[in-house]
């Protein structure tokens, strides 16, 4: 073939690329603000993935993190699968996957002007989110929720080593990596992780506390052992489940394995409780004798502080999570054992309300939000600045 020939016709190629990155040019949303921008109180964003009706740990943080601010007289905007069409997760129907969020997104930060972006989630919604942050350079802290690798895994196969290279890239990119406990950090360490700050979470204890709970499980044989949150796979039901122990087992949520866990285990001294929220589900906490959490896959496990509030005991395997919040307890808080049974009969021995009650307020909501915000700290604004923008300055700065 000529070479002149394929010259020319290159041209009209080279012509209609330079004319479409100049479309995409004029098309592509622009920086409408400067961060940060504050003078009264903080305008903050939260994008995540995760987002009611769903009952989980994330769920409770966010929610809860948003009101707090908020109260201090700050304006905090949420990005979740309710701004768009979305799509449930295959095998996990209650997540919803938000489907092309990008431009969205950008209109919907762009029209808030924020002061901080923080990205909860690793998904469609928290990916959009970061990519519109990288392209325009305005800094953003991400945080670590869930052990996504090992749920994978556990569905699919797929390689956990693959799903922390995911998750590497996705985290290290932000200027700070909020992480629930310091052993979780120091996993993440050694996993590659990043520019990793605490960010400690908490309960309400005014929600959360003993109650009289009048006749909640009347007619049920007693103890009362008692689950809250995801009846999904990774969360070990089944080893709870399958132990022969008097009394019975309460279950408090839902999730994808519903169906089969009722169908395999009908007939049992199971109870389903259908899914509860804020009062009604305190009622379930303090109702209980003993509060079971066979999962050895979460970060942190938030209902087993909303257990203690209400003083109930845990039992629980020594696995990470459960070792943050009862490595230091006292005995009558709950027991942590490889072999579940013994740590339930262990807990139930010892069970002591006020111990449950006084460790529990170890973990406060308040103490939480602040060190979220003492973490938004970027290159030209320390801490301090934060704090004081957010009308938080007045309390007490944790490590």
């Amino acid at each position: 073939m000529d070479d002149s020939s394929t010259n020319h016709d290159a041209e009209p190629k080279n012509r209609l690329r330079k004319i479409g990155g100049k479309v995409r040019n004029v098309t592509r949303p622009k920086q409408k603000f400067t961060m940060p921008n504050s003078e009264t109180g903080l305008k903050i964003v939260i994008a995540t993935d995760a987002w009611k009706p769903q009952l989980n740990g994330v769920v409770t943080t966010l929610d809860t993190l948003g009101q707090i601010l908020t109260e201090a007289g700050n304006q905090v905007m949420y990005i979740t699968p309710q701004d768009f069409h979305s799509m449930p997760m295959p095998s996990y129907p209650e997540i919803r996957l938000s489907l092309l969020p990008n431009r969205k997104v950008a209109s919907m930060i762009n029209q808030f002007q924020p002061d901080a972006i923080h990205i909860a989630t690793e998904g469609p919604i928290g990916r959009a989110t970061r990519r519109f942050c990288r392209r325009r350079k305005f800094p953003y802290t991400t945080s670590f929720h869930t052990r996504f690798p090992e749920y994978a895994y556990d569905r699919i196969r797929f390689p956990i080593t693959w799903g922390y290279a995911l998750l590497r890239d996705f985290h290290n990119h932000g200027e700070t990596l909020m992480v629930a406990t310091p052993g979780l950090m120091e996993e993440l360490d050694e996993k590659g992780f990043k520019n990793m700050k605490l960010w400690q979470r908490g309960v309400d204890t005014n929600v959360f506390r003993p109650m009289d709970t009048g006749d909640l499980f009347e007619g049920l044989p007693r103890p009362i052992m008692t689950y809250v949150g995801r009846f999904a796979v990774e969360k070990s039901l089944e080893d709870f489940l399958d132990l022969d122990l008097p009394g019975t087992k309460v279950m408090v949520g839902h999730g994808p394995q519903e169906d089969e866990l009722k169908a395999k285990y009908a007939g049992k001294n199971v109870h389903w409780a259908g899914t509860h929220f804020g009062e009604d589900l305190a009622r379930h906490f303090a109702a209980s004798d003993v509060f079971v959490f066979p999962s050895r896959t979460d970060t942190f496990g938030l209902v087993n502080v909303e257990a203690l509030a209400s003083g109930v005991p845990v039992a629980a395997y020594p696995v990470r999570g459960p070792l943050e919040i009862l490595g230091d307890a006292p005995e009558g808080a709950g027991c942590m054992d490889q072999d579940l049974k013994q740590a339930i009969l262990t807990a139930l021995e010892k069970k002591d309300p006020e111990q449950c009650r006084e460790h529990a307020m170890n973990f406060s909501w308040e103490a939480g939000a602040k060190q979220f915000i003492s973490n938004l700290e970027i290159q030209g604004f320390d801490q301090d600045w934060w704090l004081k923008s957010a009308k938080m300055a007045d309390e007490a700065i944790l490590p």
